[in-house]
């Protein structure tokens, strides 16, 4: 199919154009697609780890790679690099000093530094309800009881 534009080139843009119920179809080469400011080449996008593992590789030699070798499973640096994956839970140790420095490229520290856990709001008002019933009950048998009317306003608040 030729270039309904230039009618030199094959076609190798096909745009399709609905406008209400009309259907139009253009048939475009990749010169005048681009002309046209239509991008006709599809890059393939690059993921970030591939591009530190690359890094990592061309910092060592290619004979360090090959002579670092996990003595459980006998996978090497080389081999991780290809694949992005350790052969056990022992090559950590083979390939620290790898691993430290692709961690700290990738993560800006080799050491993890991730958000402290806190407790959820609903549990820590359920534990202080808890603790003001029990105060009220105290305050009532001990015949205390504007402290248990004060405790008794704060619970219904809570509640």
């Amino acid at each position: 199919m030729l270039c309904d534009q230039c009618r030199e080139r094959d076609a190798v843009v096909h745009l399709t154009q609905i406008i209400e119920a009309e259907v139009t179809q253009l048939h475009l080469c990749e010169k005048c697609a681009a002309a046209k400011g239509i991008e006709t080449t599809v890059a393939m996008p690059k993921h970030p780890l591939g591009d530190f593992l690359h890094a990592v590789q061309q910092q060592a030699s290619p004979a360090a790679g090959d002579q670092v070798r996990c003595a459980y499973c006998q996978t090497s640096l080389r081999d991780f690099r290809a694949s992005g994956r350790l052969g056990c839970a022992q090559c950590y140790t083979a390939f620290e000093g790898a691993l430290r420095e692709l961690l700290r490229r990738v993560h800006g520290a080799a050491r993890h530094r991730g958000r402290e856990y806190e407790a959820p709001a609903a549990d820590n008002a359920a534990s202080e309800l808890e603790q003001l019933r029990e105060r009220l009950q105290q305050a009532v048998a001990a015949e205390e009881f504007e402290l248990a009317a004060t405790l008794r306003d704060q619970i219904r608040s809570f509640e």
